[in-house]
């Protein structure tokens, strides 16, 4: 055993139903150490923690009758499986392929073979050889399909303690074999393993979406680097060793994970980029549709960012790295995306704590229906004069009753619709997020990147010695120099704007950066520049210190507030110098996202909680238009209030930011959304939801697709309940057979699936 807790993680292979996994997790869950085990059907992926041996944990997996193997995926769906003949290795398309690709579903075409071939047998009458004959191949289709199925079954229950699905069929199927039904005990056995097969070929298209994410990953890459140790040229021109002066750079191929942050790699026309980096020489047209979900590729040139796995278009690239291959954009939405896919939604835990205690309830109702009408009422036990005997109508029951559908109605619906957004450019980190989404009706938006472009730009620069008559004053530079001094290392919106103006009018270096910078919470910020104290701030910041304003000043001010600018007051000591006005575009897509939110459901409430002042607040929420309400001048701990004050008045709240400014009031809510987390490696550890682009419009998406989810999985579970309770119905009076049972299980079972896959479409 490990002296240390640890984690792992294994691909689990031979599950063909949901019902397999909740008893293999239930198993595991057992060794000694193991703290935790999930494993998730649709996904087929183990997790496990705790203080154990691993190969203990894949000793006991192998002895229930699965594989667990490093979940290595491959993007190739077709299925190959070696002749049992002559050892070559066969390709088979589609089902066929997933038939043949296990031995249990080969042991069932050749049950069904069996079964064909009893057939003419049965049409024959009243001669004992065809009647020995038929019964023989049934029993021999019987035991060749049902083998691998009782294998496990018996294996759960004693090395498990657990009565699964198999068990039921085939107790069924003896039972079935025992009152003399040979031909039903063997098609229901047949029909299970055919079904199970469906519905594991049909869970395997879920998991490919996966696969399709993970084949983005480019797994070479070319790269420039120097010739080392260069043969050639070693002994001229004083070169004894390493990188070689006379060769210089060269491309060479390695695999991608060999590429270092700050190297060059080379991308031509039609390969997909390998590494995020920059562009450092080269303009081509790149479609980002995997990383971002934009339809229409996107122009590049030096300097822009680009992402590994979009693909180059029509010219030769040089990028510049800038994070390791394991750490790119790529790899995080994949590694997102498993994390979300293994984690349950509330009713999907609900069902499998029902599920726990279900199907040994439904063996003992079985039983007790087999034997209290006989004992009790003098019922027949047996099948008499035409009729289904008790012991019959419990078989049915048992297969009938099976929990499969029910297990698998929510979690293949829930990956569907993850993946499917996932490939849309917008990750949530699991489904019980979808559930909120869902249910939720108040939604907050931060006003700054949010609503609004989030860059800023100077619109005034006034200084109170400003000399209005001139073209340029040099008091007004010296007001914005000052400024850029305390506001050089902010990342915050408005000190960009004040930096890119200071960089217009060439005033960069008038002042050194500012020493011993403060941020004042929401309100500004303060620093020291050549022995003088230099204060940028709000408004209120200025009040509240005390410092005077100017008459004519204070009325300039106000009139930039009015016309919707944010205003920034500038101090040195205890003087005030003047202030700068800055203002932020709307975002094109902000009116529609909200016009599309109200057109999903009027109940829906929107507000906008900003620190901006309450003019500047209005002037956005009027411009946008279906703002139910705005919150302005607030701090971040004021914001956080905002949040919980609106959860007690709404219940569930969807907070919308940046991802990084506004964390309090982003964690607080029920789900918060970071917007634009493709370039912003924070946003996408710490949001709930991250919407890849700068797209406003995707949020309506994302409730539109939540909301079907929700009911699709609602459908999913009212079928299933229905059909079992019509069969229950059917069953008591002995209406229903076992292959009639059988085809309601792994009907409903398939149909749900099938249902759920629908969460796939590009439309939803």
């Amino acid at each position: 055993m490990s002296s240390n807790p640890q984690e792992v993680q294994y691909s689990i292979e031979g599950m063909d139903c949901a019902d397999c996994a909740l008893s293999l997790e239930r198993s595991l869950a057992q060794i000694d150490g193991v703290e935790q085990v999930r494993i998730n059907y649709t996904t087929g992926l183990m997790d496990a923690s705790g203080n154990f041996n691993p190969q203990d944990l894949i000793q006991r997996v192998k002895a229930l009758g699965y594989r667990a193997i490093s979940p290595t995926l491959s993007a190739d769906t077709g299925y190959v499986a070696e002749s049992p003949t002559t050892g070559v290795s066969l390709r088979l398309p589609g089902f066929l392929g997933y038939l043949y690709s296990a031995p249990q579903t080969r042991l069932a075409m050749l049950g069904a073979l069996l079964l064909l071939i009893s057939i003419p047998f049965s049409l024959i009458q009243n001669i004992p050889q065809t009647y020995w004959a038929k019964t023989a191949l049934h029993v021999l289709a019987a035991v060749i399909t049902g083998f691998p199925i009782a294998n496990r079954g018996i294996r759960a229950l004693v090395i498990g303690r657990q009565i699964t699905i198999d068990l039921l069929m085939i107790i069924a199927t003896l039972g079935a074999l025992l009152i003399g039904e040979t031909g039903e005990g063997a098609t229901v056995v047949m029909l299970f393993a055919i079904g199970e097969a469906l519905e594991g070929n049909t869970a395997e298209r879920a998991r490919s979406s996966l696969r399709s994410l993970l084949a983005l990953k480019p797994e070479v890459a070319h790269v420039m680097r120097p010739c080392i140790d260069c043969t050639e040229h070693m002994g001229q021109q004083g070169y004894s060793g390493g990188a070689c002066p006379i060769c210089g750079e060269h491309e060479t191929t390695l695999p991608v994970d060999q590429v270092a942050v700050g190297e060059r790699v080379i991308v031509r026309p039609g390969e997909h980029i390998p590494v995020d980096g920059h562009i450092y020489r080269g303009f081509s047209l790149v479609n980002q549709a995997p990383v971002t979900g934009e339809s229409v590729p996107v122009r590049k040139s030096p300097g822009d960012k680009v992402y590994a796995g979009t693909l180059n278009g029509d010219s030769v690239l040089e990028v510049t790295v800038s994070q390791p291959a394991t750490n790119s954009t790529i790899s995080r939405i994949v590694r997102l995306v498993e994390q979300a896919q293994a984690q349950r939604a509330p009713i999907e835990r609900f069902i499998d704590r029902f599920a726990a205690w279900y199907t040994p309830a439904i063996v003992l109702l079985a039983a007790m229906l087999a034997i209290l009408p006989p004992l009790l009422f003098n019922a027949p036990f047996l099948d008499t004069d035409g009729s289904r005997g008790w012991l019959y109508r419990s078989l049915a029951l048992l297969i009938v009753a099976c929990p499969c559908a029910l297990v698998i109605s929510t979690p293949v619906t829930l990956v569907s619709a993850l993946t499917s957004l996932a490939r849309r450019g917008v990750l949530i980190k699991g489904g019980a997020f979808l559930d909120v989404l869902a249910r939720a009706r108040l939604f907050a938006f931060d006003k700054t990147g949010t609503l609004t472009l989030g860059h800023p730009s100077v619109i005034q620069a006034r200084s109170v010695d400003c000399l209005p008559d001139t073209q340029r004053c040099a008091a007004c530079d010296d007001l914005l120099a000052l400024a850029a001094s305390v506001e050089r290392r902010s990342e915050h919106p408005l000190a960009q704007a004040i930096m890119a103006e200071v960089e217009a009018r060439q005033l960069t270096h008038t002042y050194p950066a500012a020493e011993a910078i403060q941020s004042l919470a929401g309100q500004g910020v303060q620093g020291f520049s050549n022995g003088s104290r230099i204060l940028v701030g709000s408004h209120d910041l200025f009040h509240t210190r005390d410092d005077s304003l100017d008459k004519e000043l204070h009325t300039d001010i106000q009139s930039a507030i009015d016309a919707g600018q944010t205003v920034m007051l500038i101090g040195k000591d205890n003087n005030l110098l003047g202030y700068v006005s800055v203002s932020d575009d709307l975002r094109s897509t902000s009116m529609e996202a909200l016009r599309q939110l109200k057109a999903i459901d009027p109940n829906i409430h929107t507000v906008m909680l900003t620190g901006d002042n309450p003019a500047v607040a209005d002037k956005v929420s009027a411009a946008i238009g279906n703002m139910d309400e705005v919150r302005a001048g607030l701090l971040p701990e004021d914001k956080l209030e905002a949040v919980r004050d609106l959860q007690s008045q709404h219940g569930l709240v969807v907070m919308v930011g940046d991802g990084v400014n506004d964390a309090p009031a982003l964690a607080a809510a029920n789900v918060g959304i970071a917007m634009g987390g493709a370039g912003t490696a924070q946003a996408m550890e710490t949001a709930d939801v991250v919407l890849m682009q700068d797209d406003l419009t995707h949020l309506p998406e994302v409730v539109r697709s939540s909301r079907k989810t929700r009911t699709i999985i609602t459908q999913n579970i009212a079928f299933s309940l229905a059909l079992k309770a019509a069969f229950l119905l059917l069953t008591l009076p002995g209406w229903a057979t076992l292959w009639m049972a059988v085809f309601a299980d792994m009907g409903a079972s398939l149909l749900v699936t099938l249902n759920g896959l629908r969460m796939l479409r590009k439309n939803n």
